[in-house]
């Protein structure tokens, strides 16, 4: 898979956020292969809480910014039955909104660096066709790949509560 970022002005230096990026991608197809499929692409733009809010308000009518958004342009069927032969497809497009993002590693006590790690696996996951609302199987299952993938990185469980080796709740 190949991400093609974006990196609006505001967003820190170090880290160099493609490289992080990078690293998400790689940890997260270990875990959720089906993105590490050559056809796929997707666009990452790290971006700030004005326009996330713009972009939350537009495509899922809530009139406030968020940490990230996805926006997936294939069915998770779709996903799975893809070949690794064939014209690229694009996976879809996720945004990140840097005041909200800082903010919210600031109250986690984490860095900003590791906290986007987590946001884009996280975004990543989404656009895979996983989910964590409509079910707490679903967000279950989607919260142990992204300490998986985050553990690889070696990134401390975002939950807190879960096996870095095995997603089970701690004490299972």
């Amino acid at each position: 898979m190949e991400l093609e970022i974006a990196i609006e002005a505001g967003w820190p230096t170090p880290p160099n956020w493609e490289a992080v990026a990078g690293r998400a991608l790689a940890a997260l197809s270990q875990v959720a292969p089906e993105l590490a499929n050559p056809r796929l692409s997707a666009s990452l733009l790290f971006s700030d809480d004005a326009e996330v809010h713009e972009l939350n308000r537009e495509w899922r009518g809530k009139d406030k910014p968020t940490n990230v958004l996805s926006f997936p342009m294939l069915e998770r069927e779709g996903l799975l039955a893809l070949s690794p032969e064939g014209p690229p497809e694009l996976l879809g497009d996720i945004a990140l909104a840097l005041e909200t993002c800082a903010r919210e590693a600031a109250d986690k006590g984490v860095p900003l660096e590791h906290h986007a790690a987590h946001l884009v696996v996280h975004g990543l996951l989404h656009l895979a066709g996983h989910d964590h609302v409509h079910s707490d199987e679903d967000a279950a299952a989607m919260e142990a790949l992204e300490i998986k993938a985050l553990a690889l990185m070696g990134i401390a469980d975002p939950y807190g509560d879960r096996d870095p080796v095995t997603g089970s709740p701690k004490g299972d």
